[in-house]
């Protein structure tokens, strides 16, 4: 492909996954609304959000590391598309191994620990630790998750893997070759949200929402930005792994909100862990499934 089309891409795929996650937003909010038995909101509710956020004025910044804090929790994600194959899109997937994927999708959360350690907000800074070691939590799983995918499918390239997936049809998806190592990815996936039970580092009730303390105006629009590629990049991830990536754009958006519509219809059924539970719920079942089904897909 020349220099030119990889550049459309590079444009294309945050924009796409940025569309898609609003909508992933919307639907959160809407399963929030009908377990609780409300109306939820309208259809471009999330949308509404982000300009009205954008569109106050912000009376304090603490700092050029506040802002690059802010910088880095976006442009973590929007790098991390454009490592992820979409239908007729690769990006640059074919030469970023799942290895530097995963390197990257770490840098939102060291991102907003940068700019949140700038507020020297106590509150701000129990939700930064907890936040970290949360990450820390589901990250050992994830790693172990992408290896064995890696070794199964003999390749450390994404697009190599949705081909194999795909070669064979659903027979040759990665949740039917690796079934184990799926449920230990779509736990992992659910730990990744940061969503109930997993949501102690903003634990409003608890610590005035954390992280988001010191964030108002275009810092918490940024973070709302943030959500909704974060929504997309963790399904389109699990999707690309074990769902067999995306064949065309209705499958690829179908698998993609049916991949989050399982944990959020999980989320607001159960009470959030204190941080020692996170850590043992995550470093239990999708550890002991994760090495099982590497243990399985090396013999």
């Amino acid at each position: 492909m020349s220099f030119a089309g990889i550049l459309i891409e590079l444009t294309l795929m945050p924009l796409v996954a940025f569309t898609i996650g609003l909508f992933m937003v919307l639907m959160m909010r809407k399963i929030a609304a009908k377990i609780q038995r409300r109306v939820g909101p309208p259809l471009l509710q999330p949308l509404y959000d982000i300009i009205k956020l954008y569109s106050k004025q912000t009376q304090t910044s603490h700092g050029l590391l506040h802002d690059i804090g802010i910088v880095m929790a976006v442009g973590g994600y929007i790098a991390a598309e454009t490592m992820v194959p979409v239908p007729g899109m690769h990006g640059i997937a074919d030469k970023a191994g799942l290895l530097t994927l995963a390197y990257v999708t770490m840098i939102p959360s060291l991102g907003l620990a940068l700019g949140v350690g700038q507020c020297a907000n106590p509150n701000g800074s129990i939700g930064i630790s907890r936040a970290l070691t949360a990450m820390l939590a589901y990250d050992v799983p994830f790693v172990i998750i992408i290896f064995g995918t890696a070794w199964f499918y003999g390749s450390n390239n994404l697009v190599e893997v949705v081909a194999a997936q795909q070669a064979g049809g659903i027979a040759t998806w990665g949740v039917m070759q690796m079934p184990i190592l799926a449920i230990a990815g779509l736990f992992s996936l659910y730990a990744m949200l940061g969503k109930q039970p997993f949501e102690i580092y903003v634990a409003p009730a608890e610590i005035a929402t954390g992280p988001m303390v010191e964030m108002g105006g275009k810092f918490l629009g940024g973070l709302f930005v943030m959500q909704c590629f974060q929504l997309f990049t963790a399904s389109a991830i699990y999707v690309s792994l074990f769902l067999g990536g995306g064949e065309n754009w209705p499958f690829f958006i179908a698998k993609l909100f049916f991949i989050i519509a399982i944990p959020m219809s999980l989320a607001f059924l159960f009470p959030r862990y204190r941080t020692e539970d996170v850590l043992a719920a995550v470093w239990r079942w999708p550890v002991i499934l994760g090495l099982a089904g590497v243990w399985l897909v090396m013999h």
